[in-house]
């Protein structure tokens, strides 16, 4: 790939302009990719040459989080994730791929508009479906763009990581288009390009940036509307549940329904806007059942309900675990395992180093939450020996980017 030293844009832009950035995320499963981008676009808004920032996401959902001045969002028709990793439409009657192809070209279309300085694809090279194939070449043959792909801390088992990316072709397509790799993790816990075994290529772009600490003070205004509308006047300490978007929630909100909460406890349960009408129906009526629990659908920012709860019990996707260890509060995490064993995998090593407690999908029962929400008492978890640093190291490396071309605009505007 042609490294793209030189900032003299072949983008026609007016002089004095802020940097830009695009952000993608495919979105096919859960909240967690659009939640990652939008701390990331909050982080970049804060650098000193304030860049604009477009969020290019795949759920309707995103329309309902917090958006931070300088930053906008494009919306595509959504894919579903199905249990065996197929897609299909989430919502539209029409095939994969008409779905596939309209989501291209208006990825392509907003990033020829925009004309960004920075695109950062998160998790997949080549987007959901190879979407980004298009994208990928034009900002390559038009533009002096860097294109980087920022990657979560663990993805999946080795040899189901090799497989797909040899047949994905995503090794050529981070020799063709990406000039850097920033992995949201600390290799001392997992090396990603070490336990995948993803070469030289692949290990020359890659950067560790550490885990991506939550600042709760930059969300208070918002975590504390999203408090005072789920708690109220009850003062009562809270056992805290949440399982992400909700579409394979089920088992663990049903078993968090039908618990025992500790006494002078009340639970709170967020259910996800994914959960299928008959299991939120199903989750409705336990709740009517139990006068101590208050169920809710969705919270665009839960990290103040967190910050207070006495536990927590979530499912081990990468923003939740950041959260749980950013928080330090006590953590059940019952993980997912299929189709990826991605929080399986980095929940059995957050419990064997005694960050949290973990219970694999097949012990799950009302018994056992109970008996875990029971166990001693309700403290802090000692200090995270993880690297947390995360943000700080993302806006240095986007710093790195982003603040010569600030500096050329501004000589060229004097």
């Amino acid at each position: 790939m042609k490294h793209h030293n030189s900032f003299k844009h072949r983008n026609q832009r007016p002089q004095n302009h802020a940097p830009r950035v695009v952000l993608y995320s495919h979105d096919t499963l859960g909240f967690g990719h659009l939640r990652r981008n939008l701390l990331l676009a909050r982080a970049l808004r804060s650098l000193p040459c304030a860049p604009d920032v477009l969020l290019i996401a795949g759920m309707h959902e995103a329309g309902a989080f917090d958006i931070p001045e300088g930053v906008d969002l494009i919306t595509l028709p959504a894919y579903a994730k199905q249990c065996d990793g197929s897609y299909q439409s989430r919502r539209l009657s029409i095939g994969l791929r008409q779905l596939t192809d309209m989501r291209a070209r208006m990825v392509l279309a907003a990033v020829k508009g925009f004309r960004p300085d920075l695109m950062i694809v998160d998790n997949v090279p080549r987007g959901a479906q190879e979407e980004l194939d298009r994208t990928l070449s034009w900002l390559a043959r038009k533009t002096n763009a860097r294109v980087v792909l920022g990657l979560r801390d663990v993805i999946d088992t080795c040899d189901k990581v090799r497989r797909q990316w040899l047949k994905k072709r995503n090794f050529e397509a981070i020799s063709s288009f990406f000039s850097d790799i920033w992995i949201y993790g600390d290799p001392r816990f997992y090396n990603l390009v070490d336990e995948y075994q993803l070469g030289d290529v692949v290990g020359a772009k890659a950067r560790f940036t550490g885990y991506l600490k939550r600042d709760v003070a930059a969300v208070a205004e918002q975590a504390a509307k999203s408090q005072q509308h789920v708690i109220g006047d009850d003062a009562r300490p809270y056992v805290l549940c949440m399982v992400g978007g909700g579409r394979d929630g089920l088992p663990v909100c049903r078993a968090f329904a039908t618990a025992k909460l500790p006494a002078g406890h009340r639970g709170i349960l967020i259910t996800g806007t994914q959960l299928d009408a008959e299991g939120r129906a199903e989750i409705e009526q336990l709740a009517r059942m139990n006068p101590d629990l208050t169920v809710v659908d969705f919270l665009p920012e839960p990290v103040g309900l967190m910050q207070n709860a006495a536990r927590i019990v979530a499912m081990g996707g990468y923003n939740s675990i950041c959260e749980v260890l950013s928080l330090g509060r006590p953590a059940l995490i019952v993980p997912r395992v299929a189709p990826r064993r991605e929080q399986i995998l980095r929940a059995e090593r957050l419990a064997a180093g005694g960050l949290i407690d973990m219970i694999a999908p097949d012990a799950l029962t009302p018994a056992a939450l109970s008996d875990w929400m029971a166990q001693g008492t309700l403290s802090e978890i000692a200090g995270c020996a993880l690297d947390l640093g995360g943000l700080d190291r993302f806006k240095d490396l986007a710093a790195e980017i982003l603040d010569p071309v600030y500096s050329a605009s501004n000589s060229l505007a004097a």
